[in-house]
């Protein structure tokens, strides 16, 4: 199942799995965006794409797992029901930090999310902006629809033979409709 957004560029395939969402690569020329439905199990929908420096690379398999219950979670958190939604970055990693190109690079979050009652799901946005030299090059999009809990994502970078060499600097954002946060790391292209 494809569809255009701006210009398609990538058709990625439909898995149903509730353990994992997943799909093949994206990538995106200079302007342009390609998306596609890729875990109707976990109703997750992969935006964006890859430009300027990341050009002709992709974006691998999505993933996530679920290491916490929204019960263990919130009382991680010492949540109560009268907080409302509450959505937090608890770690954003590149692994590895330094590749060469033509190399993958994992871009890893784990995010909690409390909601007031076990019965919601909010519509979560996860967004990896890549930037090199200050220029964007990349910004993959996942939208999944998630229960209270605490979920790790992963998000594989196949960098393009042609990937420019320095530092990348990647701002992970999730977001909910009443709710926000984000963290930068950096990896290195030698």
């Amino acid at each position: 199942m494809c569809f255009t957004l701006i210009s398609l560029l990538s058709c990625q395939t439909i898995e149903k799995n509730p353990g994992a969402a997943t799909g093949t690569g994206v990538g995106a020329a200079a302007g342009g965006v390609a998306g596609a439905i890729i875990g109707r199990g976990a109703g997750a929908v992969l935006l964006g794409g890859l430009l300027g420096a990341l050009a002709g690379g992709a974006i691998g398999h999505y993933a996530y797992d679920v290491p916490r219950t929204r019960e263990e979670t919130a009382r991680q958190y010492n949540y109560n029901a009268s907080q409302g939604t509450i959505l937090t970055i608890e770690d954003a990693t590149v692994y590895p930090r330094s590749v060469y190109p033509g190399e993958v690079v994992d871009l890893r979050l784990t995010y909690a999310v409390l909601t007031p009652s076990p019965e919601v799901e909010v519509n979560v946005t996860e967004i990896r902006r890549i930037t090199h030299n200050g220029e964007l090059v990349g910004d993959p999009e996942v939208r999944v629809i998630r229960p209270g809990g605490t979920y790790t994502s992963t998000v594989p970078l196949h960098l393009p033979a042609n990937a420019r060499r320095g530092e990348y600097t990647v701002k992970t954002i999730i977001e909910t409709s009443r709710a926000s946060d984000a963290r930068e790391t950096h990896f290195t292209v030698r």
